[in-house]
C-alpha cells in the first residue's frame, strides 16, 4: 500500500530515532554504572512524532522519593531509550501536559544534537580504567595525537617520533626529517613539543631534526613531504593548521610564522629537493612578532570564528587574525606564573590557559569585551595539558594525574561517592636510574607530569602520556583511560 508523503517522513524519522537509541545503546552500555542509582521509568519505546502524556517530571527519579509506586520500578541493565526520555524531560523540565508534535520535534533536536552529548560526556570520566604502556627507554613524552581508531603518534624529549598501537603495544619509530645546510640549528635541542593534523588527516606535522624547524609528512603512510625552514631561530614549543594546506607555528624566540604546504604552493615556494633524504624545503610564506610576548609557548585555533589565540611566557594572551595573519588584541592574565598551554572550544567559544595554580577560561565573543575566568585548582601542582570534551575540560596536572572541570555546572567533577573530587593517578611508568639519579633524587618519589593527552574519535579513550617532572629526572609514561 502506497504512503503518504507525510506517513513515510513519520516513519522514516520514527527508524531513524530507533537507530540512534541502539546507537546509544552500543556505545554508551557503560552507564548503567552512573545510571543505576536513578529509578527508571514503565514507558514503552514512544514515538516522539505523536502526541503523549507524559509523567510528572520529578517523582521517578529523584533520590530521595519513596513513594510505593516508584519503588516497585525495576532499573536498567543498559543505557536504554527511556533512559534518554528521563535525561531529556529532566534537561527540558517537562511534566504532565499534553506536548504538540512540532514542539516535541525541536526539543528532539537539539537534546540529541547538543545535550545528550553534554551529559554523557560528563558521564565518560567516572568510567575510565587506565592500561599503562611501555615505551623503552625514551624521555618524556610532549606531544600526541591519534592517527586512526587503533594507533597514536608521539613525539619525545629526545626528539623521537613515535607510533604506537595501543591494542597491542607495538611501536614503531619515524625517522626525523633532515634540514637544508642553509637551515641553523637552535642551541640545546628541545625535542618534539607539538604534533599537529590538518582537518582532513591527510598530512602530519611535527618538529624537524632542527627544533626550530618544522617537518611536514603524509598520512597515513608517513612519507616524507617536505621541512620548512629559515623562519625561526629557537625551540618551537606549538603548532596548528589553519585548514587542509595552511600551518601556522610559534616559537621561543616570539614569532609565528604561515606555511603553505600545498601542491601549488610546493612548486612555488620550493629551494630546491634534498636529493639523499627526498623530500622538500620550504620557506615560510609569511613571519611575523608576537607583539609584547615573551616567548611564545603555546597556541590554538578556532577555525569556524577565524581567530588564533596565542599564549606567551610573560603571561599574557594575544588574539590574531586567521585571514589577515594579525594580532588584534592583547590581554594579561590572572595567574602570572607557568603559562604553559592553551586549548579551546568552538562549540562553547573558549580559550582555556593552564598555568602553575589556575585554568583560566577566556570569552572574546562580547563585541569590545574580553570576558576571563579563574579556576583556582586548591592544591597547585602546575597544569601541563588541556583539552575540551564538549562541556569537559580535561587537566593533565604536573603531579596528580588528570581531573575534569565541567563548564556548565562551574565546578569539578566529583567520583561517584560525590564527596571529593574525582582525580585519577597515572602509573608509575620508566624512570632511568643513572649516577644523576642516585646523586640529586634518590630516596624521593616524583609522580609523573601529564605533559599531553588526547581524545579519540569518539570520545571515550583518552591516550595520556608525560614523565618526570624534575628537568634532570629521565623517564617517561603512557597509558590508556577507557
Amino acid at each position: 500500500m502506497d504512503l503518504s508523503d507525510e506517513e513515510l517522513f513519520r516513519q522514516r524519522m520514527h527508524e531513524s530515532y530507533r537507530q540512534l537509541a541502539q546507537d546509544l545503546h552500543d556505545r554508551y552500555n557503560e552507564l548503567d554504572l552512573v545510571l543505576g542509582h536513578w529509578p527508571s521509568h514503565t514507558f514503552d519505546l514512544i514515538d516522539p512524532y505523536e502526541d503523549l502524556e507524559l509523567q510528572p517530571r520529578d517523582a521517578p527519579w529523584e533520590e530521595h522519593c519513596s513513594h510505593e509506586k516508584y519503588d516497585r520500578i525495576r532499573k536498567p541493565p543498559l543505557l536504554s531509550t527511556d533512559a534518554a526520555l528521563v535525561l531529556r524531560d529532566r534537561e527540558y523540565g517537562i511534566t504532565r501536559r499534553k506536548i504538540r508534535s512540532k514542539s516535541l520535534n525541536a526539543l528532539h533536536l537539539k537534546f540529541y544534537s547538543e545535550q545528550l552529548l553534554d551529559y554523557v560526556s560528563s558521564l565518560v570520566p567516572l568510567l575510565l580504567k587506565e592500561k599503562e604502556f611501555n615505551l623503552g627507554t625514551v624521555n618524556k613524552v610532549f606531544a600526541s595525537k591519534w592517527i586512526n581508531e587503533s594507533q597514536v603518534v608521539m613525539g619525545t624529549k629526545c626528539n623521537k617520533l613515535l607510533v604506537m598501537d595501543v591494542r597491542n603495544n607495538n611501536i614503531v619509530h619515524i625517522q626525523s626529517l633532515k634540514s637544508s645546510t642553509e637551515s641553523v640549528a637552535a642551541d640545546c635541542p628541545c625535542g618534539i613539543h607539538s604534533i599537529a593534523i590538518n582537518p582532513s588527516g591527510t598530512l602530519l606535522a611535527t618538529g624537524a631534526q632542527n627544533t626550530n624547524d618544522v617537518a611536514v609528512y603524509e598520512l597515513p603512510t608517513f612519507d616524507p613531504l617536505c621541512v620548512g625552514e629559515q623562519a625561526h631561530k629557537d625551540w618551537i614549543f606549538d603548532m596548528d593548521w589553519v585548514d587542509d594546506e595552511y600551518l601556522i607555528t610559534g616559537s621561543r624566540d616570539s614569532s609565528l610564522a604561515l606555511w603553505c604546504v600545498g601542491n601549488q604552493c610546493l612548486s612555488s615556494k620550493s629551494v630546491g629537493e634534498l636529493k639523499d633524504h627526498g623530500h622538500h624545503v620550504i620557506l615560510p610564506y609569511s613571519t611575523k612578532i608576537c607583539s609584547n610576548a615573551l616567548r611564545v609557548r603555546a597556541l590554538s585555533l578556532m577555525r569556524n570564528r577565524q581567530i588564533m589565540g596565542v599564549l606567551s611566557m610573560n603571561a599574557k594572551f594575544h588574539f590574531w587574525d586567521v585571514v589577515t595573519f594579525q594580532q588584534v588584541e592583547t590581554i594579561n592574565l590572572h595567574s602570572k606564573r607557568e603559562n604553559v598551554c592553551v586549548a579551546s572550544s568552538e562549540e562553547r567559544g573558549l580559550f582555556a590557559v593552564g598555568s602553575q595554580s589556575h585554568v583560566t577560561l577566556i570569552d572574546q565573543r562580547a563585541q569590545g569585551e574580553v570576558k576571563c575566568q579563574a579556576i583556582k585548582l586548591y592544591h597547585p601542582q602546575g597544569v601541563r595539558s588541556l583539552s575540551f570534551n564538549r562541556s569537559i575540560i580535561t587537566i593533565g596536572t604536573g603531579r596528580e594525574g588528570l581531573r575534569f572541570y565541567d563548564t556548565r555546572m562551574s565546578r569539578f567533577i566529583c567520583d561517584k561517592t560525590g564527596r571529593k573530587w574525582l582525580d585519577y593517578k597515572v602509573g608509575d611508568g620508566w624512570l632511568c636510574k643513572d649516577d644523576s639519579y642516585r646523586q640529586h633524587f634518590d630516596g624521593y618519589k616524583y609522580p609523573n607530569a601529564v605533559y599531553t593527552h588526547c581524545y579519540d574519535e569518539y570520545k571515550g579513550r583518552l591516550f595520556v602520556a608525560g614523565g618526570p617532572l624534575p628537568a634532570g629526572l629521565y623517564g617517561n609514561y603512557a597509558g590508556l583511560f577507557h
